[in-house]
């Protein structure tokens, strides 16, 4: 065996350090703070500090921690009214689009863990995934009409009725040839087509759809629909008599924002008054 110095060398051959460690073993935990805070002797001069009034020993926790996230307005004034407090500090972040409290906050004279959070972690709906997802994107004729029979309860104007039968329209002149296009003087665009170019009768047939679209859209779970706008757009291949469809979203990001804005200021309502809704972010 190597030891580290002479003198643990002599303690460990003639038993001095066995002795010592007994004796430490035998010495009754000292109280610093009686009740609290108590020192152990572990022997070879080695002590542990046990505090009483901590977690492991009286099953409490010291402090509240830790973030909560909460999908709308109604649940997070719901955990607000329950942990929030006069001190708590409130940040509405525009460019991720959540609204965080520190609940615990510092005050104007102490300071304070700033650790027990409350969220509210916007989360986009399903129909507004589906139609940003299609943005801008130009489909064939019968994913176009397969995505809009999907998406009909969306539609505002034209209706959903008008707008299935349009996407019938699509599904059913797959293999026509389309040979030209016009634009009508209400903004519509009228598209001519003819079924079976091969005979010299083949049939000959219009397609008519709108400038526009205007949806009913809810941006955030939890939120009203807002009224949306999407122009249609299209693409004919005069020499392949192919026709691709789709749409583009006017400035979805405003939507976005007003969606955002309206959501902050039901939380800014439904808080004490005495607590602003700061635009920024809290410190982490």
């Amino acid at each position: 065996m190597t030891y580290s110095t002479p003198l643990e060398a002599r303690f460990e051959a003639d038993g001095t350090q066995a002795i010592i460690d007994v004796a430490q073993a035998a010495v009754a935990p000292q109280a610093l703070e009686p009740g609290k805070v108590h020192v152990v002797a572990l022997g070879r001069g080695q002590f542990q500090q046990i505090d009483l009034t901590g977690p492991q020993h009286t099953g409490v926790p010291a402090r509240k921690s830790g973030t909560t996230v909460v999908r709308d307005v109604d649940s997070f004034l719901a955990h607000f009214d329950k942990h929030g407090d006069e001190s708590t500090e409130v940040y509405a972040d525009v460019e991720s689009r959540t609204i965080t409290a520190v609940l615990d906050a510092h005050t104007a004279d102490d300071a304070r863990w700033g650790g027990h959070r409350l969220e509210l972690r916007l989360r986009a709906t399903t129909a507004w995934t589906a139609w940003m997802g299609a943005n801008n994107d130009l489909m064939s004729q019968a994913l176009f009409a397969e995505f809009i029979e999907d998406n009909l309860v969306d539609l505002v104007e034209p209706d959903s009725a008008t707008m299935l039968e349009l996407a019938q329209s699509f599904e059913a002149t797959t293999s026509a040839e389309f040979q030209s296009s016009q634009r009508l003087d209400s903004g519509q665009r009228r598209f001519s087509f003819v079924e079976d170019v091969q005979a010299k009768a083949g049939h000959k047939g219009e397609i008519t759809i709108p400038a526009t679209l205007t949806l009913a859209l809810r941006p955030f779970e939890g939120t009203d629909p807002y009224r949306v706008t999407a122009r249609f757009r299209y693409r004919l291949d005069r020499q392949k008599g192919e026709l691709r469809l789709g749409f583009k979203i006017e400035r979805p990001e405003d939507t976005l924002a007003a969606a955002f804005e309206d959501i902050r200021t039901l939380v800014d309502d439904g808080i004490p008054e005495e607590i602003a809704v700061l635009n920024g972010a809290p410190s982490r």
